[in-house]
């Protein structure tokens, strides 16, 4: 069957022209309501209940752009304005929630709650909120309705979150509505690491203005960090048996991965974050290891310090700001039949393929270059292989030291020991890569978004896959799909 055909992120300056503007100012004050709200379920059943809602600081959107112009996001958040039954807001996003549905725990009928919020401008008049959530063929139908009078008593409308939050501003070019507001919060610094969170920001800022399209764009964008400290240094650590008291609850070991970190406590993120207007929030977690999420709409969690660090950083903030997919293929992931076979993913930089004469970046195609691309998959995956089953047998061997109670200095040798091994293969893939004849070509390479078969992307290696020694690149696909995405937030 074909694909369900949607708008892409390459067509957003046609769409910013054509679609049904809105007034902001005849519809909306300048200030942000956040709805809390709790989301249980499991893969087959999901409730949405009411928890709060706040008034809070100016909103941070384009009111030029109340009305998300292109469809990505598992949901979608719409505001109707009841004295006129027009829609004046709509925007997606995605949730930790959604990703449960996808695992074998929620398949087992094993119910979950996420607190969760969506974050709209405040309204002048009464008006319908509408959640939508997309079926296995990416159809939007309605899953929550509320009705809302903006002028209700029981909305919180504090003037200060959190007296002892310090805000570190770090770039700031402008009016909030015109340029897009990211906020870096700190996750696991204590009081006494604060120059140490500081020199953080310097650093993750300073990576972030080096990498295009980021470089181009760097007086688009407004940078706050947020500092609130917690009571210990880190994160949690589950598989290896360790609990930190942190302010924003974060852990690895998301969905039984070691490497999945993100952060559950949205009242306490939300709170921390409307310190200052954001169209983005990122959680920079003070560990030394490799790992991080993101989460289009909702959150970027990277740890500070492993030897990866920049890639994570850019890698997870890919997903949550542009709702960019993974390109890579080969890794553990703990979900289950995450796409619906014979229907086109919505995500930009990944395709099934279904129509070899209308590939999402056909414009971008190398000229000559096969639909779809030979690139040596075979030999690739051989070598994958081969990391995966020393990553295996390292698994297997800590989680015995752990419950024979061996050292923590035992363990981090066996970890290293093991690490290098890994590393001695990933210096055959990235030879692999780096010496590969389409290197530098875009073509439809078989392989992406956890699937070995059937689904494709762009290029051989980019920051939404990984990196080599050529540095950090996202290539122009994803670059251009990044760009659309500030112009939605900036105008420009």
């Amino acid at each position: 069957m074909k694909g369900l055909i949607f708008f892409t992120l390459f067509s957003l300056p046609l769409l910013a022209k054509a679609q049904n503007r809105v007034d902001f100012g005849q519809y909306f004050e300048d200030q942000t309501l956040r709805i809390d709200y709790y989301h249980t379920g499991d893969s087959k059943t999901e409730e949405i209940t009411l928890d709060r809602m706040y008034k809070q600081g100016s909103w941070a959107g384009n009111p030029d752009f109340c009305l998300q112009p292109f469809e990505l996001g598992q949901y979608k958040v719409n505001v109707y304005d009841i004295a006129t039954n027009r829609l004046i807001y709509s925007k997606g996003y995605s949730s930790i929630f959604a990703e449960y549905q996808t695992i074998d725990a929620a398949i087992r009928g094993n119910r979950r709650t996420y607190h969760e919020s969506v974050v709209i401008p405040c309204p002048k008049r009464p008006f319908i909120l509408v959640i939508e959530k997309r079926d296995r063929y990416n159809l939007l139908s309605p899953v929550y309705t509320q009705h809302v009078d903006p002028a209700d008593y029981h909305i919180i409308n504090e003037k200060s979150i959190r007296k002892n939050d310090l805000i570190i501003p770090v770039t700031s070019h402008g009016n909030p509505h015109k340029h897009v507001d990211l906020v870096i919060l700190a996750e696991g610094y204590k009081a006494d690491e604060l120059e140490k969170f500081r020199n953080d920001l310097k650093y993750f800022t300073g990576l972030f203005f080096s990498v295009e399209p980021y470089k181009s764009t760097a007086d688009l964008f407004n940078i706050n960090g947020i500092f609130r400290a917690s009571e210990e240094s880190g994160t949690d650590e589950p598989r290896q048996g360790f609990y930190r008291n942190t302010s924003l609850g974060s852990s690895f070991n998301t969905f039984d991965l070691d490497r999945y970190c993100l952060a559950e406590d949205n009242r306490s993120i939300r709170d921390a974050a409307a310190n200052v207007p954001y169209d983005a929030i990122l959680i920079m977690v003070n560990l030394d290891r490799y790992g991080g999420g993101g989460i289009y709409n909702w959150q970027t969690v990277f740890a500070t310090g492993s030897p990866w660090r920049d890639y994570v950083f850019l890698h997870e903030f890919g997903h949550a700001f542009a709702g960019l997919a993974d390109e890579y293929f080969a890794s553990p992931v703990a979900y289950v039949d995450f796409y619906t076979a014979g229907v086109e993913p919505l995500e930009p930089n990944i395709t099934a393929l279904l129509d070899t004469t209308q590939v999402k970046w056909k414009n971008y195609l190398s000229p000559g270059i096969k639909v779809p691309t030979e690139w040596g998959k075979a030999f690739y995956d051989s070598l994958v292989n081969r990391a995966a089953d020393i990553a295996s047998e390292r698994d297997k061997v800590l989680n015995g030291m752990r419950h024979t109670g061996t050292i923590t200095t035992e363990t981090e040798k066996v970890r290293n020991d093991y690490q290098s091994r890994i590393d001695q293969v990933n210096a055959k893939i990235d030879s692999f890569f780096r010496n590969h004849p389409l290197k530098d070509k875009v073509g439809v390479f078989e392989g992406a978004n956890y699937m070995s078969k059937g689904m494709y992307r762009p290029t051989l290696m980019s920051l939404m896959h990984k990196f080599g020694e050529d540095g950090l690149s996202y290539d122009i696909v994803n670059e251009k799909v990044i760009l659309s995405t500030i112009e939605y937030y900036t105008g420009n």
